[in-house]
């Protein structure tokens, strides 16, 4: 059995303009400059299920301990990513499992 990490971060979100994807993407990819995730990474959404077209990009990131989120939250680039994120997207829903 493969181990796997204490907690997985998944976070969804949709552009309120379409045509600001990239600049989500560009402004969630700050992120991957913390440190304390032991894996990161954003994409675009392919939306090639037919039934759910609202989710625009997504990110996923893995961490050793709820303590080592903590502290990615606590980052300042994580509030910079916020700043240029917020005002372009619509829809965010984050689940951590």
């Amino acid at each position: 059995m493969t181990q796997r990490p204490t907690l997985r971060h998944i976070v969804f979100f949709s552009a309120k303009d379409k045509a600001d994807i990239h600049k989500i993407v560009e402004g969630l990819s700050l992120l991957a400059q913390i440190p304390h995730s032991s894996f990161f990474e954003v994409q675009r959404n392919t939306q090639s299920d037919q039934l759910s077209s609202e989710v625009d990009v997504v990110v996923y990131a893995e961490f050793e301990s709820e303590e080592a989120m903590e502290a990615y939250k606590a980052d300042p680039i994580y509030q910079q990513s916020i700043d240029l994120v917020r005002p372009l997207r619509d829809l965010r829903i984050a689940a951590d499992i």
